[in-house]
């Protein structure tokens, strides 16, 4: 398995269609002389962006969207690689944006309120609705299915300092109003105004002893994972590093066993057989000796529900992060006709310690 890969399965498990986006990218749109002024992030490298890296350019090799979009590459390589896969590859550069700026970010929403998020997510729903007929529509990119939705109402809107805000809707299937979703909307400050960032499937129904109920979809948004769940400080200034560290020992166990990432569960023995999904964020800081911490999802080969949530320990060494260990953290358990996570430690009896517990 390749780095690519793994991203590009990470991308097919995880990543919501950016629904509000001014329209699907175009493979074959051509190329211009542009001024980085002209491109998108300010003429970085857009492939570099979505491997979580700031790049420079001159924009002499570029590549415009249908939309007329323009987006800067370091190379034509660079550029080859973005256009194997342009959706998923953008929204990871936009993801990175977001956490590379999380300073900024938290600066900037000062001067917005939960409620100015809502407003615009309600405008956006009302937009999508009046052009399809009283239809919400949503893709899942979990099965691929196209789901036709009513919306009811926000729920409420979450709040977390230098990421944005995250307003919870509530939908109901179009034939069947038993059939309930919550829909979680990223929405982020950007050049003085909310933009929406992403659109995620938090809770889904699911029939259980003949009746309905809203379950929450595995692995959840990152946003949803508390900020008490783990020890630390959030690791705002190089969580991309430990991010790439912990990805890239994926990858590179990985290739040794064919792609199946082996880990052997510390409780039970048992070689687990894995593949790497994704990252939480916030990653984490325990100390400020250079020691850092970032909780992953990994699905049992094979299975489309099973994840395993893996906890990876690592270390700055001379500028260097390096994985020092990797521990089961929860397993799933089949209950009520679903897969969900169930913990096998709790982070209150470790503290702040960078020692696995």
């Amino acid at each position: 398995m390749t780095l690519r890969s793994a991203h590009r399965l990470r991308s097919v498990l995880c990543i919501s269609a950016i629904l509000f986006s001014a329209g699907a990218i175009g493979a074959n749109a051509a190329t211009t002389q542009v001024s980085a002024a002209q491109a998108q992030f300010g003429g970085q490298c857009t492939e570099g962006l979505a491997e979580g890296r700031h790049v420079t350019t001159d924009c002499t090799v570029n590549w415009t969207d249908k939309d007329g979009k323009v987006y800067c590459f370091s190379t034509e390589a660079a550029k080859k690689s973005f256009l194997e896969d342009p959706t998923a590859n953008l929204q990871r550069a936009r993801d990175f944006i977001a956490a590379s700026s999380v300073e900024s970010t938290e600066q900037a929403m000062q001067y917005f309120q939960g409620s100015d998020a809502e407003t615009l997510v309600k405008g956006l729903i009302s937009a999508k609705i009046k052009a399809n007929n009283g239809i919400f529509p949503l893709d899942d990119p979990l099965n691929g299915q196209h789901l036709k939705l009513i919306y009811d109402d926000i729920d409420f809107t979450r709040t977390i300092d230098g990421y944005g805000f995250f307003p919870d809707v509530k939908f109901h299937d179009q034939q069947n109003p038993d059939r309930r979703y919550l829909i979680d909307f990223w929405v982020l400050p950007e050049h003085g105004q909310l933009q929406l960032q992403e659109t995620r499937i938090y809770k889904e129904p699911l029939q259980v002893d003949g009746k309905w109920t809203t379950m929450a979809r595995q692995p959840i948004p990152w946003w949803w994972i508390p900020a008490s769940e783990h020890p630390g400080h959030l690791a705002t200034k190089r969580g991309w590093e430990v991010m790439s560290a912990v990805e890239q020992n994926a990858v590179k166990e990985s290739a040794k066993n064919g792609g199946v990432f082996k880990l052997k569960d510390d409780k039970t023995g048992q070689e687990l057989s894995l593949e790497f999904v994704d990252t939480h964020q916030p990653v984490r800081q325990l100390d400020n000796d250079g020691h850092y911490f970032a909780c992953t999802d990994f699905r049992v080969v094979g299975t489309k529900d099973q994840i395993y949530d893996i906890d990876f320990w690592i270390s700055d060494k001379d500028g260097k992060m390096t994985v020092d260990q990797a521990k089961v953290h929860k397993v799933p358990e089949l209950k009520s006709g679903q897969w969900i996570q169930v913990p096998r430690y709790e982070w209150k009896d470790v503290g702040n310690s960078h020692v696995v517990p």
